[in-house]
């Protein structure tokens, strides 16, 4: 066990960073307690998952907007989902920035839906910081606070392994389905 928190300090903060260039919230919280348990820095988990999330963001909307023929094509299957994000971002304005940080499965799909457009460049990564910043601090703070219960948490799953497969199915399950009625063509 001691190698596994050893293992932790050292590639924790590579595989922080790269797991945020995408999302990252899961790895941001482990980061929180491993945090709460000593294991890690705090500070330094929430700064390095910032500068990632920001980043990954910028870079989706760059390549949406300046590489849009490499874009569509990797994108081809998710046209329903894309139009959904373009969608919510009209609906929502700016504030789709800032929501799509903390709404699992259209984290990705909203820089791009929002490259694909005129929106300002510089609108968007002023924005992206300041959102990215906030959810960086909001995911950080709040699993280093709930560090105890997430502990005893992860004792009782370790104690009882069926229940993590049951939790992954109805979350995942949910999100499917959601996303599933979002994108559904309605019949005319």
């Amino acid at each position: 066990m001691e190698d596994t928190f050893s293992n932790l300090a050292t590639y924790g903060y590579i595989g922080l960073f790269l797991y945020s260039l995408g999302g990252g919230f899961v790895a941001l919280i482990g980061a929180g307690v491993l945090s709460f348990m000593g294991k890690m820095d705090l500070s330094l988990s929430i700064a390095i998952a910032f500068t990632a999330n920001a980043l990954g963001d910028v870079m989706l909307f760059y390549m949406a907007r300046y590489q849009k023929t490499m874009m569509m094509e990797g994108i081809k299957k998710h046209r329903r989902k894309l139009a959904l994000a373009h969608i919510m971002m009209k609906k929502n304005g700016s504030w789709i920035i800032l929501i799509q940080k903390f709404v699992y499965g259209i984290k990705t799909l909203i820089p791009i839906a929002i490259g694909l457009t005129k929106y300002d460049f510089k609108k968007f990564v002023i924005l992206n910081v300041a959102s990215s910043a906030i959810w960086a601090l909001a995911f950080g703070l709040g699993s280093y606070y709930s560090g105890e219960a997430l502990v005893k948490f992860a004792g009782i799953i370790s104690d009882k392994p069926w229940i993590a497969p049951v939790i992954l199915v109805v979350l995942g399950g949910s999100l499917w389905l959601y996303m599933e009625k979002a994108t559904k063509k309605k019949k005319v």
